[in-house]
């Protein structure tokens, strides 16, 4: 019997393990951490006859080694072990791969990009279900791709436990899974049902680790500096991504963003571009655009632009977001769904847990949480997205970027600035040299939330909006734990929790920069 490795007891390491020992594989998982949950999933597995390791990487040595690795998302692709068993001719691909190789037979829409994929492939998602396809969304939100592929064929294996759900249990369960941002429709996955697509968010990770996904639709949001301390340069950041679009028959850009739109024509010839400025601004002669309220589409050089969706119709609030609109029913429009179906679906579409999310109104004070904006240019996009003057809450584990457009609008819409996590000093002195100085250091959550709310009445501010620009590691397992969080301490407050007040003593050189002293 072939023998097959998975590393990392997340979701998806969980259900490639469960995939490969359907198909009649010898199926080893290990993953480096161990904890009460893990060996949960650890008897579940071994009474499927799945070998689980925990506390331990993989070695390759002797001669009992594996044929195939699987890589969950959240190994790095370029650990020493890793590039051994590329070196040694052992196959070495990663969960999404996988599932393509079962799944390839049926029609995929792969989105990709720095922000604001999690909320197009949840709209793509949506519409495509609207129009009555079995479409789930998987990858990097909702399903793991091989809980997809596990749903069709015999001896189909749903049931996920409670344990493997469970945030940051295992490696691959941490940063990388937005599940828990999108709540999938379980009707959708039911012992052989019959699938029509498969919408997947898919990120440069599982590009990474995907040497043959061709979807049938590829989607690029936007393109700016991120996850470079993992892929070092930021053309080879790019060349990841453009990876995925390379091999997609079809190919959705959003125009409106700099860095592809620079590219433009030269790069992408035949893709379908859009913009929220109108036709004038499409980069190619076919695409979709915004024009007096409405999306509209025009399919070839040729064809009459044709009015398909109101932009009114989403609920969602700032241009990003309309972005995310013209995207979406480009998608669904080139898969040939009609206007009532994306109609329908845009008008009912909830919005994204921890993306620009209204948690509740306190005294006429909007508290939104946007944790999922964990860089400069997501923090960027939600501070425009609110009404001005705001509250912000910022900080957590600095990531490297250009944070100069997001200290401009710090300067432009926030009243004051709330700084927690460890990249609190150096955010201050960012905040110093640009000449703002209306800045609290809090360092938790916990004493942001009165502070904001005190400074919110005081300078009559609608809104308090937690935005970090940082990822969430210093103080949270991931940004959703962050984002409950936050949720939970605003809807504490809202109910008439209210804590000590807490005293900011002044720093020297100004009166409005203040630090929170440990009680």
């Amino acid at each position: 019997m072939s023998k097959a490795h998975v590393i990392g007891l997340g979701k998806s390491g969980v259900a490639a393990a469960r995939l490969l020992k359907r198909e009649g594989w010898e199926v080893e998982l290990s993953d480096r951490n161990t904890s009460e949950t893990l060996l949960e999933q650890q008897q579940e597995l071994a009474a499927e006859q799945i070998t689980v390791k925990l506390g331990q990487s993989l070695e390759l040595n002797g001669a009992n080694l594996p044929q195939l690795i699987v890589v969950s998302p959240g190994v790095p692709w370029d650990i020493p072990v890793l590039v051994e068993a590329r070196q040694l001719g052992i196959e070495t691909i990663g969960e999404m791969e996988l599932a393509w190789r079962n799944l390839q037979s049926l029609p995929w829409v792969g989105i990709t990009g720095t922000n604001g994929k999690t909320t197009t492939t949840a709209l793509i998602a949506a519409i495509f279900q609207a129009a009555e396809l079995n479409a789930p969304a998987c990858g990097n939100i909702g399903y793991a791709a091989c809980e997809v592929a596990l749903s069709q064929g015999a001896g189909s294996r749903l049931a996920v436990s409670v344990a493997e759900r469970e945030q940051g249990a295992g490696e691959a369960a941490e940063a990388f899974d937005n599940s828990s941002l999108f709540t999938p429709n379980s009707s959708l996955l039911t012992p052989h049902s019959s699938l029509d697509w498969v919408i997947a968010e898919v990120s440069s990770y599982q590009i990474e680790s995907s040497s043959s996904l061709a979807p049938r639709i590829g989607v690029w949001t936007t393109f700016t500096p991120d996850h470079l301390s993992r892929h070092k340069t930021l053309e080879n950041y790019y060349n990841i991504k453009a990876k995925l679009l390379r091999q997609s028959e079809l190919q959705v850009f959003n125009g409106d963003d700099a860095y592809l739109s620079q590219l433009g024509l030269s790069a992408w010839p035949d893709a379908y571009w859009t913009s929220v400025r109108g036709k004038d601004f499409l980069i190619s002669e076919k695409g979709f655009y915004i024009e007096d309220g409405w999306v509209v589409e025009k399919l070839t050089a040729t064809s009459a632009p044709e009015p398909i969706v109101k932009v009114s119709s989403l609920r969602m609030v700032g241009e990003h977001n309309q972005q995310n609109l013209l995207m979406a029913v480009a998608t669904a429009r080139l898969a040939g769904i009609n206007r009532d179906a994306i109609a329908r679906a845009v008008r009912e579409f909830p919005g994204v847990a921890h993306r620009l999310e209204h948690i509740c109104t306190w005294e006429g004070i909007d508290f939104i949480n946007d944790s999922k904006a964990t860089n400069y240019d997501a923090a960027e996009v939600g501070l425009a997205s609110v009404n001005s003057p705001a509250i912000l809450i910022a900080g957590g584990e600095a990531k490297a970027g250009d944070d100069t457009a997001w200290l401009a609008q710090i300067q432009t819409k926030a009243a004051a600035v709330l700084l927690i996590g460890s990249a609190a000093p150096a955010f201050a002195k960012r905040l110093r040299e640009v000449g703002y100085h209306n800045y609290h250091i809090v360092e938790t959550m916990e004493r942001a939330i009165p502070k904001s709310a005190e400074l919110a009445k005081q300078y009559q501010a609608p809104v308090v909006l937690l935005s970090p620009a940082c990822a969430s590691f210093d103080q949270y397992p991931n940004f959703e734990v962050r984002g409950d969080r936050f949720r939970h301490l605003c809807l504490a407050w809202a109910g008439g929790w209210k804590p000590a007040r807490v005293e900011l003593p002044e720093l020297e050189n100004s009166s409005q920069e203040s630090i929170v002293q440990g009680r």
